[in-house]
C-alpha cells in the first residue's frame, strides 16, 4: 500500500500532482499564489510538509524549463525574469523558499513570483 499523501479533492498523489503543476507551464506561468494554497487546502500540509511541497513544486517548474518571473505590469513584457534567486536549480530554490519563509510562509498573491518558460520572458540584459 502507497503511504503517500493525497489531494483531498481529486485523490492525486503527491508525486502525481507535482507533475500535474508544472503542466501548467507549456500554457501559462505558475504562481506561488497557486502552489502554496494547494499544499495546504488541497493536501492539508503545514510547517516542514508545506515547505517540502513548494520545494517539491518549485524544483519540478526548474525542471521543466522555467524561470521565476514577475509581472510586466505596465510595461510592453508579460513576465520579468527575476535573476537575483540565482541560476542554479539549488540555488533558486532555497533563496525562494527563504524568501517565502521570511516572510512568514503566508499564502502569495498573485501579483508576485511565477515562474515561465524562457520562451515567454524578457530578460533585460546584464
Amino acid at each position: 500500500m502507497n503511504n503517500e499523501p493525497c489531494d483531498r479533492r481529486s485523490g492525486k498523489p503527491l508525486s502525481e500532482y507535482v507533475k500535474i503543476v508544472a503542466d501548467e507551464l507549456p500554457i501559462d506561468a505558475v504562481g506561488l499564489w497557486q502552489i502554496v494554497p494547494q499544499g495546504r487546502l488541497g493536501f492539508g500540509f503545514e510547517g516542514e510538509a508545506l515547505t517540502d511541497f513548494v520545494r517539491r513544486c518549485i524544483a519540478e517548474l526548474l525542471s521543466r524549463g522555467a524561470v521565476p518571473v514577475v509581472g510586466g505590469g505596465e510595461s510592453e513584457h508579460e513576465w520579468i525574469v527575476q535573476r537575483q534567486y540565482g541560476s542554479t536549480p539549488e540555488e533558486i530554490i532555497d533563496n525562494v523558499v527563504r524568501e517565502w519563509l521570511a516572510n512568514g510562509a503566508r499564502d502569495e498573491d498573485p501579483g508576485g513570483l511565477w515562474f515561465a518558460l524562457r520562451e515567454y520572458v524578457w530578460m533585460p540584459p546584464g
